[in-house]
């Protein structure tokens, strides 16, 4: 996949045992990039990424720059976030769930990238 490097791959393959058994939210949460409500009674609060392994996460965040640039599918998510207004750090995160989630799929059925895929 466009982006994901000799380093993100090998942080995945030994901090991410579990990618391709999971779901897409089970595998975001446990990579720190599902987000979660602070809900309580009445109040609404916003939804934030927390928890995870921080590893990985780092791994996918410096893998997400270069995927900006090279992968059109994860490209035109990233501006579509933009457009709608979404601060660079939640396009960012959402960009870095897009490619686990991708990833996890990918293993899962055991296929290879391709733009139309996504």
């Amino acid at each position: 996949m466009p982006g994901i490097g000799p380093g993100a791959a090998a942080t995945l393959i030994a901090f991410m045992p579990q990618l391709g058994s999971l779901n897409r939210r089970e595998i975001a949460a446990l990579t720190g990039v599902a987000p979660f409500n602070c809900d309580s009674g009445k109040h609404v609060g916003k939804r934030r990424v927390q928890g995870g392994r921080a590893i990985v996460r780092r791994a996918l965040y410096m893998a997400c720059i270069p995927a900006l640039r090279f992968n059109p599918t994860i490209r035109a998510f990233y501006d579509r976030l933009r457009k709608a207004g979404k601060p660079f750090k939640v396009a960012m995160t959402a960009c870095i769930r897009k490619l686990i989630v991708t990833l996890n799929a990918m293993v899962h059925n055991s296929t290879p990238w391709s733009p139309s895929a996504d």
